[in-house]
């Protein structure tokens, strides 16, 4: 008896029986032990609780004991909402997971080696124009509505939600339509520009596609002639106010046929190619020219403000949305630069990668990448180190898309949601792209969405490894691509070798290196 009571003492599993000598058995409940004795061996502790007293059974209570039970919150352990994954509790101790690493490894080179797989960027191309499509715009408040403009003059609405043409005017021009831009955040009004020498103003509906025939009209609602070509053209954000580029930089009144302010540099003589209004003080607007000069102006002022000469001629400008003083340039050596207006001395940074012009580029609305197309048949996306990105992307490089029929790209720009890029060429399509060439199309559920974060956050923690590393820089381009930038690197590296030795035979002191950056301003004028 004493035995049984010193075991049952360190008994604590539930509800159990013990027996010694098949006479005596010990029960434990609801913390307390009970032992029990008789002559017919072990019974079912539940039949003699509800039994009637018997003399065959003889209960003792021998010791009560308070017990501490683990309590685990059953709602910890249940997704939160359907389709949700199942909570995991870890142990993060290396101790206890000794090949926990080398598990994580294999699955990043598998996400990076699956993102490679699912890479297939392009979507889907929008027909329509018989000749190079020369200018892309968006509205600022419209997911889904698009407008390009062609050298055979011809104007069209897409609709990128069913990839169709909500309004086609086949002769909106006589000649190249060359700039294209929305007279209103919904994308009622549309103004363009042409080498005929007009300015027009479209009504092409309320820019979700609901009503458009009955609102979009063949004929312009205004028509502002001049005495030159435009280039570019650019509306005011609030204000009924536009702005266009020909040999000066004209400002225009929606509601007079005639310029209401010329703005140019007083020792300018160039011809303005790209215009535009800054996104967050509109009053100011900046534009490129034909004579290598970046030039700043203030509508309030009525004058040009700065200058800066470069050593080549940039064909396309665009403001960062997220950092107001940054502008970006596409440049004819090959390169883009983004300048930090308050310090004009210099760019910012320079981008290198294409192996012909850049012709178009443009910010995303997040202004964490850019967009830009170039002579290389090429578009290709940018990480902006200026807002806090990676150094390019993935790999270290920036991303290349092309395809077999793409000629030379003349328009690049994003969707209002960031999550398309729209490129027009040579050949007459308006091409739609994946921001994320391995995104996934329709509709994704929590579960998905949580392995696609988990896969990605894996690659970018163990991007430093050799094999993810070279998993992610592994890309193919077309062979004059690839041919192309061969050459150029030889040819940058065979100028870097002859001025470094050009200094190494020249008296200590005379010849000193200067910083890539400052070889490419020439003059800064204010």
């Amino acid at each position: 008896m004493t035995d049984c009571m010193r075991r049952c003492e360190n008994w604590n599993q539930g509800l159990e029986v013990m027996s010694r000598g098949g006479e005596l058995f010990a029960y434990f409940f609801s913390s307390t032990i009970f032992v029990v004795t008789g002559r017919t061996g072990p019974v079912n502790f539940f039949d003699f609780i509800s039994a009637a007293p018997s003399p065959l059974y003889h209960v003792h209570t021998v010791y009560r004991q308070k017990i501490s039970v683990l309590q685990h919150n059953p709602a910890l352990h249940v997704p939160l909402r359907p389709g949700d994954p199942t909570p995991v509790q870890r142990n993060l101790n290396p101790a206890m997971h000794p090949f926990a690493k080398a598990r994580e490894r294999t699955r990043a080179l598998n996400a990076a080696k699956l993102d490679k797989i699912f890479a297939k960027p392009f979507v889907d191309s929008l027909e329509g124009h018989i000749d190079a499509v020369e200018v892309l715009t968006k509205p600022l408040e419209s997911l889904t509505t698009v407008a390009s403009g062609s050298w055979d003059g011809g104007l069209i609405l897409h609709n990128l939600h069913t990839r169709s043409e909500m309004l086609k005017i086949p002769q909106a021009h006589k000649g190249k339509i060359s700039g294209l831009c929305f007279a209103d955040s919904k994308g009622n009004r549309l103004l363009s520009c042409s080498v005929d020498r007009h300015v027009r103003l479209w009504r092409v509906g309320n820019g979700d596609g609901e009503d458009d025939a009955m609102s979009s009209s063949q004929d312009p609602l205004h028509v502002f002639p001049w005495k030159t070509s435009f280039n570019s053209i650019d509306h005011h954000r609030s204000d009924p106010l536009f702005a266009t580029a020909s040999s000066t930089v004209q400002i225009w009144d929606e509601t007079k046929s005639a310029p209401v302010s010329n703005l140019t540099f007083p020792t300018s003589n160039e011809t303005v190619s790209s215009v535009r209004f800054n996104l967050a003080e509109p009053s100011v607007l900046a534009s490129v020219g034909s004579d290598r000069t970046f030039t700043l102006y203030d509508i309030r002022t009525g004058k040009a403000e700065r200058r800066v000469v470069m050593q080549f001629r940039s064909n396309a400008l665009s403001w960062s949305p997220t950092l107001p003083t940054m502008a970006l340039l596409a440049s004819e050596d090959h390169n883009l630069y983004t300048f930090d207006v308050r310090h004009m001395n210099a760019p910012v940074q320079i981008y290198k990668g294409h192996v012909a012009a850049v012709m178009s580029c443009e910010w995303a609305p997040t202004g964490v990448e850019f967009v830009s197309g170039g002579w290389d048949r090429t578009v290709r996306i940018w990480n902006s180190r200026e807002a806090g990105g990676k150094e390019k992307g993935p790999g270290g490089r920036e991303v290349v898309y092309h395809t077999k029929r793409m000629q030379r790209v003349t328009s690049t720009i994003y969707s209002s949601d960031a999550r398309y890029v729209l490129s027009g060429s040579d050949d007459g399509n308006v091409r739609i792209w994946k921001a994320k060439a391995s995104d996934k199309l329709g509709v994704i559920t929590a579960r998905e969405r949580a392995a696609m974060e988990y896969r990605e956050t894996l690659v970018k923690r163990w991007a430093v490894d050799k094999d993810v590393g070279r998993v992610q820089r592994t890309r193919h381009l077309p062979k004059a691509v690839y041919k192309a930038g061969q050459l150029k690197h030889t040819m940058l590296e065979a100028r870097r070798v002859k001025e470094e030795r050009r200094r190494k035979h020249t008296r200590a002191g005379e010849q000193k290196p200067t910083a890539e950056k400052k070889k490419t301003i020439i003059a800064e004028q204010s």
